[in-house]
């Protein structure tokens, strides 16, 4: 991992939103050299981050795969924030990590819109809603693309660089330039469409694994159990879902449904039961399944 950004990458980074998404990618670019602000409207939440960070690159450093002067060096770039007028205009780079709303994102980069230098490129990160959609609240359309890291983002090689229809070339070769300094593999999509290419091929399996679990063909357990022993999938489809979030899988359906209007697109009616009950998976202890307060697997919910 390089500790200097490539020229043609960005410098300074911001990061909008401290949850588990948004914390990892900030702290990939403190790795890699970035000066990086990250910054989120609750002080709590920043301070939740910060802390859980910390946790992580201490039981990094137990195991050998970094150096503590390297996690030092890299907290030394990295700040958290609740001001985001302060760190917006020195910003070449936002990177949007905040809730799958499509009105609070195009808030938040009409605002950014607003106080980031013209130079500044505008990323989010969701894969629910495709650039166009996000650069409409924008006067720089050229500028605003998807950089779609995947869940853990400090582990996940992936990301997905997605172009709107005018989003330039520079831009364009910039988020790329950025990826590959975090040591990470960059899959470019030269044509939006909702859910880009890792999501839309895993939802066609979890489609297919709530038809067989709605339908009384197997449990819960067994779908997982077949994807991972037959398939060779390192989690099965239910048990990804509640590591994610089933709130996530719900917006990214309901964002291709929106899109469509057909109905096969819709989120699943298991899925919705548990989105309306709070049912989230690990994060809130149940999703498919049960989880203990450690987070560790009980059974079937």
């Amino acid at each position: 991992m390089t500790d200097t950004p490539r020229g043609d990458a960005p410098q300074q980074v911001v990061v909008i939103g401290a949850g588990a998404m948004g914390s990892q990618i900030g702290m990939a670019c403190a790795l890699a050299g970035y000066q990086v602000n990250v910054q989120d409207v609750s002080a709590d939440s920043l301070t939740r981050a910060e802390s859980t960070l910390r946790g992580l690159m201490e039981r990094r450093v137990e195991k050998g795969r970094i150096t503590a002067e390297e996690v030092a060096d890299a907290f030394a770039r990295l700040s958290f924030t609740t001001e985001l007028d302060a760190v917006a205009t020195e910003a070449d780079l936002v990177i949007e990590a905040a809730v799958e709303n499509l009105p609070v994102k195009q808030e938040i980069f009409r605002r950014l819109d607003a106080l980031c230098p013209e130079r500044t490129i505008l990323a989010s990160n969701s894969s629910s809603f495709v650039p166009s959609r996000i650069a409409e609240a924008t006067q720089r359309p050229d500028r605003v693309i998807n950089i779609h890291f995947f869940n853990p983002a400090l582990v996940m090689k992936c990301v997905e660089v997605v172009r709107g229809p005018q989003t330039s070339a520079e831009t364009l070769a910039a988020a790329v330039a950025l990826v590959e300094t975090l040591d990470k593999v960059p899959v470019v999509m030269q044509k939006e469409i909702n859910g880009f290419i890792a999501n839309r091929i895993l939802d066609a399996i979890r489609t297919e694994a709530v038809f067989l679990l709605e339908g009384g063909y197997a449990s819960i357990t067994d779908i997982d159990v077949a994807c991972r022993t037959a398939l060779g999938h390192p989690k099965g489809p239910f048990e990804l879902q509640d590591m994610t979030g089933l709130d996530i899988g719900y917006a990214s359906k309901q964002g291709r449904f929106e899109e469509s209007g057909d109905p096969a697109e819709a989120p699943s009616r298991s899925l919705s039961e548990r989105v309306a009950a709070g049912h989230l998976g690990r994060k809130t202890g149940q999703g498919w399944y049960r989880y203990d307060t450690h987070g560790n697997l009980i059974g079937e919910a």
